[in-house]
C-alpha cells in the first residue's frame, strides 16, 4: 500500500559554490552529498545533500537564478526569500551538532526554549548560518 500523506521533499537553496556548499553539508551537518560528481563533471546543474531518506536540499547555483521561469517573478527569487530552515534532531545529535558548528568556528546563537514546531514545543534550539548565509535552525525535541 502507498502512503500518500504530504512529506517534504525538498528545499533549493541559493548557493555561489555548490560543491563547497555540499563540502559543507557533508562534513559540518554529515550530509551525504548527491550527485556532486556528475554537477563537477557538468553532468547535472546541481548537486543535493540528504537530509533523511525522505528528503533533499538541493544546492542552485547562483548563476542560474536567470532561468527561473516557472512562474513571473521567480528569478528574483535568488537570495534569501526563506528564512530559516529547521533541522529536528535527536538530542545526541544536537548537541554533536552545535559541537561539530563551534569547532570549525561557525557562529551559532544562543539557546531557545520551548519554541513551537511541527510536533509541539522544542525543549532547545539554535540557530546558525551555512557559507551563503541561509540560516538554519538546530531544534530538539523531549
Amino acid at each position: 500500500m502507498t502512503d500518500n500523506t504530504t512529506r517534504l521533499d525538498h528545499v533549493v537553496l541559493w548557493v555561489r559554490d555548490p560543491a563547497a556548499s555540499a563540502e559543507f553539508y557533508e562534513k559540518t551537518l554529515d550530509m551525504e552529498p548527491l550527485r556532486l560528481s556528475e554537477f563537477t563533471a557538468g553532468e547535472a546543474p546541481f548537486p543535493s545533500v540528504r537530509v533523511n531518506e525522505e528528503t533533499i536540499l538541493d544546492l542552485m547555483p547562483l548563476a542560474m537564478a536567470e532561468r527561473m521561469k516557472m512562474l513571473p517573478g521567480a528569478a528574483r527569487s535568488a537570495g534569501h526569500p526563506v528564512n530559516h530552515v529547521c533541522l529536528s534532531l535527536p538530542e545526541e545529535d544536537f548537541h554533536k551538532l552545535r559541537t561539530h558548528l563551534e569547532e570549525r568556528d561557525v557562529p551559532v546563537s544562543d539557546y531557545s526554549y520551548d519554541s513551537f514546531g511541527a510536533r509541539g514545543k522544542a525543549k532547545r534550539s539554535f540557530y546558525f548560518r551555512d557559507p551563503d548565509g541561509n540560516v538554519f535552525e538546530a531544534r530538539h525535541y523531549d
